[in-house]
């Protein structure tokens, strides 16, 4: 497996992962199935804005030599006012087949670092509460549960809870900038 920058040739599995986790999970509270076009702006909106989009590929390519994307991930602005600046908020996808094989922890660890190159000082993640491995995964990180909120989100015909969780990414005592 390798963990690199997405490109556009990776938007076919991108696509696919997303579009599964929008029909199948509460991980996206979307309820609508998107396009390729609408991955792709996302993409091209990520890397303007100055921020990662990574994708996990195995070692083997299709017969047109794209790769096999196992998940995807990246972070942007938590909040759009300027006070928050130094705060990111990520979002983690694997494939289904793939699940449990140390994907997501992997592309985790990958965020993180550039979150932390980038200067950012606190990651925050907005987790489904009913999510556990996605909780435990976080906890293994060094994430801290920082808040729960019930009943802010529906999908599937039922009320969803969500499980803020943060990591302090550096030391500083005072903002920069």
């Amino acid at each position: 497996m390798d963990i690199r920058p997405a490109t556009e040739t990776d938007i076919g599995g991108i696509l696919a992962i997303y579009n599964d986790a929008v029909a199948n999970t509460t991980a996206i509270w979307n309820e609508v199935v998107v396009d390729a076009a609408n991955r792709v702006a996302w993409l091209r909106g990520r890397q303007e804005a100055g921020f990662p989009v990574l994708v996990a590929v195995s070692g083997n390519a299709d017969a047109a030599g794209m790769a096999d994307v196992l998940g995807y991930a990246s972070f942007g602005d938590w909040r759009a006012w300027d006070g928050y600046r130094h705060t990111v908020e990520h979002s983690v996808y694997v494939r289904a087949d793939c699940r449990g094989q140390g994907i997501g922890e992997a592309l985790m660890l990958a965020l993180i670092e550039r979150a932390r190159a980038m200067g950012k000082h606190v990651m925050v993640a907005g987790i489904e509460a009913q999510n556990a491995g996605s909780i435990r995964l976080h906890e293994k990180l060094g994430f801290r549960r920082a808040g729960h909120m019930e009943q802010v989100g529906a999908k599937f015909g039922q009320w969803l809870d969500l499980t803020f969780m943060q990591l302090t990414l550096d030391e500083r005592a005072r903002p920069e900038g």
